[in-house]
């Protein structure tokens, strides 16, 4: 019997090993193709990869000629192919959320390139030089050039090399276009005439004053004279026979052949397959299955709900009259606005350092990376919006920089600068993008990933944690907190508005300016990047609103045992995530915490 008995634990002990062996050969496969992957990414996209700390191909722009692009589909159908051949049923819980979100993000490339979008490679808030394969956000030339490391003197080299290999990338940005304008696909004349000023701007004489040889004006003290000398005389001569005739060819090209065929109206509905582009992203900023008309009921009921918590803070204030009347006020009362920018700027840096001793409160992992208070790039500054993140590169040179606009101050009230700092900066997009960084164990394309509704969700959601933090004690400032969820509200109705419900751009406009108190440049700017950017402005609101969702149940459910420094750790470390794969993360935390203790 006791024989009988070790045979067969024996037996059921192979068994288990196998099925381990199998579960490590599905993981190891898993991982391998993922790492591969992530190195075909880099190699790319090596502007993005230079930002974000890899030098390795720090002497070439991102490959955007239609032969590369399509090698890109061919790419993401092999990768698709061989995730075939990996058993999930072998793979650990996590790696099984690895090889589905892998899967559906080369799936969702693929989708997007159909539509045609990579033909509209530039806009009045991106473009040339970054073209299409860049991380969320707004980039110039002048931020590539001042976020990169220059310590070294090849790596002042790689970037002669760039700027050498300029002409090449924009002549790639302009056959894009020009197949844009045989498609019939081309953005609205209204935003596109903002190009040409911002491209005439980077028409110097003196390649000195060019945003691309800033690196030459800031030399380390190492660097030896004669490399100093030998460097700067190369840089202005990229600049002065590379850079700037390129530019002037697009810009010659932009305005004598693209601009003229640009459309009058705006929304993409107008595009040959413009219904069904807009629908897909909708669905793909979200992360969820809602439609434009479900978005844009969403908005109208969001609005309303928010115009009367704003009547009711307008009446604490004392204010006597409508709400129009209120925002009017809001606008144009001197004791809301700075005098000039550094005393501007100085506000913003006061009030960072007051709200990062209060994230203790709330949170129980803070990021090591630290972040800092910048201003805008002057030359980007008049055509985007009042401030946001750039992430710090993950090697730790760069830190995250919270980029505030200072272009006329007087235009940037102080009863916004609360919510945009919570947004922006902490615990905003720095918590989230950082931390995301800082979790080694996931893969790569999860640590530096990003999912809209996911990532803005977060930041809008963290703005309604100044109350938390007592940082609404002013009925006005509270004031700019609602303006903002307005604003994202807003956006939900504008955007379907625009692109699904033909509105004009005025129509959009006036909406706007009836429903929220922002000064009319930064409604202006924020209508037309919704025109440049379909879809993905009702990321923030659908995502806020489903996080704030997601802790009103955890709290209902777990009563006292609730613990909201445990939630944001549950919300903020796997990386950024769809909505759903959310939801049931946090659903599964509830469950443990509500489970009795053994």
């Amino acid at each position: 019997m006791k024989r009988l008995l070790g045979l067969t634990l024996g037996f059921f002990l192979m068994l288990s090993m196998d099925a381990e062996a199998k579960k490590q050969d599905a993981a190891t496969t898993l991982r391998s193709i993922l790492e591969r992957d992530w190195q075909y990414q880099l190699e790319r996209s090596p502007t993005y990869a230079s930002v974000a700390g890899d030098r390795r191909w720090n002497t070439r722009w991102d490959d955007l000629s239609l032969t590369a692009l399509q090698a890109d589909n061919t790419h993401s159908r092999q990768v698709l192919e061989q995730l075939k051949k990996v058993d999930r049923t072998k793979l650990s819980e996590e790696d099984q959320l690895n090889l589905d979100l892998f899967r559906k993000e080369h799936e969702t490339w693929l989708e997007e390139f159909r539509f045609g979008w990579h033909l509209l490679p530039v806009n009045q808030v991106g473009g040339i030089p970054e073209g299409i394969r860049q991380p969320p956000g707004v980039q110039t030339a002048y931020q590539l050039a001042d976020t990169l490391r220059f310590d070294t003197v090849k790596d002042y080299e790689d970037w002669v090399a760039r700027l050498t290999g300029f002409g090449t990338y924009v002549e790639q940005v302009t056959a894009l276009m020009r197949e844009g304008l045989r498609q019939k696909k081309v953005h609205p004349r209204v935003i596109l005439q903002r190009v040409p000023p911002q491209i005439e701007r980077q028409l110097v004489e003196d390649p000195t004053k060019s945003g691309f040889y800033t690196p030459f004006l800031r030399f380390p003290a190492k660097l030896s004279a004669q490399d100093q000398q030998r460097l700067a005389a190369a840089g202005q001569k990229a600049v002065r026979e590379g850079v700037v005739p390129a530019l002037r060819a697009f810009h010659r090209f932009f305005v004598e052949e693209y601009l003229p065929g640009a459309p009058e109206a705006v929304g993409i509905w107008q595009f040959p397959d413009g219904e069904a582009a807009y629908g897909f992203f909708a669905r793909r900023f979200t992360t969820t299955t809602l439609t434009p008309e479900e978005i844009h009921v969403l908005g109208l009921a969001e609005v309303k709900r928010i115009r009367a918590e704003m009547d009711a803070i307008m009446k604490r204030t004392g204010f006597k009259g409508t709400l129009p009347e209120f925002f009017q006020f809001l606008r144009t009362d001197p004791r809301f606005y700075s005098r000039t920018g550094d005393e501007l700027l100085m506000r913003y840096r006061s009030l960072a350092k007051q709200i990062d001793p209060l994230l203790v409160r709330l949170f129980k992992t803070l990021p090591r990376q630290p972040y800092a208070v910048e201003p805008t790039p002057e030359a980007m500054a008049p055509d985007v919006t009042t401030g946001f993140y750039y992430a710090g590169s993950s090697d730790g040179s760069r830190p995250g920089t919270y980029l505030v606009n200072l272009y006329r101050p007087e235009t940037r009230p102080h009863w916004e600068m609360v919510p945009l700092t919570l947004h922006e900066a902490v615990p905003g997009h720095h918590l989230q993008t950082s931390l995301a960084t800082e979790q080694t164990a996931l893969p790569d394309f999860r640590r530096f990933g990003y999912y809209v509704a996911y990532g803005e969700g977060w930041a809008l959601y963290c703005e309604t944690l100044g109350d938390e933090m007592g940082l609404y004690e002013n009925p006005y400032d509270k004031f700019g907190q609602l303006s903002y969820d307005m604003w994202r509200a807003v956006r939900l109705v504008v955007d379907t508005g625009m692109h699904a419900k033909r509105w004009t751009r005025q129509q959009a406009l006036d909406y706007f300016m009836e429903n929220a108190p922002r000064q009319a440049l930064d409604i202006t700017n924020e209508v037309d990047r919704y025109i440049a950017w379909p879809g993905q402005a009702l990321a923030y609101k659908v995502g806020q609103l489903k996080i704030r969702e997601l802790r009103t149940r955890a709290e209902a459910a777990l009563g006292e045992r609730f613990d909201v420094r445990e939630f944001h750790d549950v919300v903020l470390l796997s990386g950024s995530l769809p909505l759903d794969v959310l939801e049931r993360k946090v659903d599964a935390w509830v469950a443990r915490q509500k489970a009795p203790a053994k």
